[in-house]
């Protein structure tokens, strides 16, 4: 079973994601805080970070985590607003291995976080 990391700081979506993935059968963590997200990625295999709250640092936290090789064996999905178009070309310039907006993580979360790690 594979081990995800939901770094999600609205916990009303988090939370929905989190039910998803785990009715997916994958072994998943909601965390709301970017500190403990880059703790608990060490023993993770994917990472998915909210990039619609800029407050968040989702990029940033992927930026410091990739340049400290910290990402080694985790993958990273992303997800932004559709109407902040940008954020997505950061997010990809960052180094994110999948980005995608947060409608379509709405609807097909478990299967694009199975694809990423099938990827692997």
């Amino acid at each position: 079973m594979a081990t995800v990391i939901a770094a999600v700081p609205d916990l009303l979506f988090g939370s929905k994601l989190h039910s998803s993935l785990v009715g997916a059968g994958f072994e998943c963590e909601l965390i709301a805080d970017t500190a403990t997200a880059r703790a608990a990625a060490a023993g993770a295999e994917l990472m998915v970070v909210d990039l619609t709250d800029d407050d968040f640092g989702g990029i940033e936290l992927i930026e410091e985590m990739a340049g400290a090789g910290e990402l080694a064996g985790v993958k990273t999905l992303g997800f932004y607003s559709h109407v902040e178009p940008e954020v997505k070309v950061r997010a990809v310039a960052a180094g994110f291995d999948l980005v995608v907006p947060r409608s379509r993580i709405n609807r097909e979360g478990a299967d694009l976080v199975g694809k990423l790690l099938a990827s692997s």
